[in-house]
């Protein structure tokens, strides 16, 4: 299936190069004609690494339980086939970025819109949006909730509402000022430490806590609430949306097939770590997020104080690749309009997006439904089914072994599975709470 990126007999794919670069791998062969972009300012590949983590581990890990609680046992093989076709996808996907042309594309936008022209690119940049937008506010209602819970019965407890537009103001000072991914580097490399400290704690109490809990109950699959529990499952795997940004701001773009497996099979092995042994413990009680069905006390705390400043620190992460997107489109750039006026622009367009994220956060708090709304009607999209349709319109389909495609065609398959399904339960389940 071609996990790591190696140039296969009749694609179409020309791999990233420099000017600066001319030499031959195993894993690619550079031109010095290729027009890459410029990476003068570039990161390490363990930039990239941390910047997958942080954007991928998170709100994940903490819904995973309840995810099995809703579909079953069965959800365990749907998080290893997510897991395996979101690593393919994500290496495929910036494959398509060198494959048309001589010059590498910038976005998901522009893949969609040269494997299908212009209508094809509107399309998957709604998608993009949707979840590059829709998913801090999904940050902001979480870390607004648990700022007010953390300070309950304090003055402090001002509300759900007023914690979640103060998040808003937080994340606007990193946002506005920090341009490229490269310079997330720090709040990336601190948001997955949090992540996995977070694993670790709801670990160790989960498993202390069995001891008092009442007997619980298991399924091994529910089959009227699985399509729900599969797009939900679909968000913990959700980065490609960012993925052109990431490897853009590498040095070596080649070590992407690299970075991109270590980073989902870092947040799979927190994933597991908090999947099966807290559905196993908690069972049908187990909520959504997951620290809320540990035992009130000190750990707890820490665990939510950790989460939150990692949805803080994410949350920029995603926006900044929105707004990259947009910046580029409307050619917001310092060789056009100079550094003053470049950042005017800027500044405006972002404190405007954060604000709508506030609006947003504010008039609709369901974490959890939300969650499930973002995963069925975006990601399963953006994670499954674009990659391999753009992939196969760009290199080809005949010069595909017949075991790639047969993987190809599941990929795609589970994709709109959770997409139709999941996003009709998920618009039911908001229609009954509001």
């Amino acid at each position: 299936m071609a996990f790591f990126g190696e140039k296969k007999k009749g694609d179409d794919f020309v791999p990233p190069a420099t000017e600066q670069v001319v030499a031959t791998d195993e894993d690619y062969e550079y031109q010095s004609e290729f027009q890459d972009v410029d990476r003068t300012h570039a990161g390490s590949s363990w930039t990239a690494y941390y910047n997958i983590v942080c954007v991928v581990a998170g709100t994940g890990t903490l819904g995973l339980p309840y995810s099995l609680r809703q579909g079953g046992w069965i959800g365990i093989l749907i998080l290893f086939l997510a897991w395996f076709m979101s690593t393919y996808t994500g290496v495929i996907l910036v494959r398509c970025l060198y494959a048309k042309g001589n010059k590498r594309l910038s976005s998901y936008k522009d893949i969609a819109t040269a494997s299908f022209g212009p209508i094809g690119g509107w399309v998957v940049f709604f998608f993009n949006a949707w979840i590059l937008v829709g998913a801090p506010v999904l940050y902001m209602v979480l870390a607004g909730g648990n700022l007010q819970h953390l300070c309950a019965d304090t003055a402090g407890a001002i509300g759900d509402v007023p914690w979640t537009i103060i998040c808003c103001a937080v994340v606007a000072i990193p946002f506005v000022f920090i341009k490229s991914m490269k310079e997330m580097a720090w709040m990336s490399a601190f948001g997955a430490g949090s992540t996995l400290a977070v694993v670790l704690i709801v670990f160790i109490v989960a498993c202390i806590d069995k001891k008092s809990l009442p007997p619980v109950h298991h399924d091994n699959v529910i089959w009227d609430q699985f399509p729900i529990a599969l797009a939900t499952i679909s968000v913990s795997f959700g980065g490609n949306a960012v993925y052109p940004h990431v490897e853009q701001s590498m040095t070596r773009p080649k070590d992407w097939p690299k970075v991109v497996s270590a980073g989902l099979a870092t947040c799979a092995f927190m994933y597991f770590l908090t999947a099966v042994p807290c559905y196993f413990i908690y069972g049908n009680l187990a909520v959504n997020p997951i620290y809320n069905s540990i035992p009130d006390g000190v750990p707890q705390i820490i665990a939510i104080v950790l989460m939150t400043l990692h949805v803080l620190l994410a949350a920029p992460i995603l926006l900044t690749s929105f707004a990259l997107d947009v910046e580029s489109m409307a050619n917001i750039t310092v060789e056009r309009w100079g550094r003053v006026l470049e950042f005017i622009f800027r500044a405006s367009f972002r404190i405007l997006l954060i604000c709508i994220v506030g609006v947003i956060a504010c008039t609709v708090p369901h974490f959890d439904l939300l969650m499930s709304l973002i995963g069925s009607f975006s990601n399963c999209g953006l994670i499954f089914t674009f990659p391999v349709v753009f992939y196969l319109r760009l290199t080809g389909i005949r010069n595909k072994p017949i075991y790639e495609l047969a993987w190809c065609a599941l990929t795609v398959l589970l994709g709109i599975v959770g997409l139709i399904f999941g996003t009709i339960d998920s618009i039911k389940g908001l229609i009954n709470a509001y």
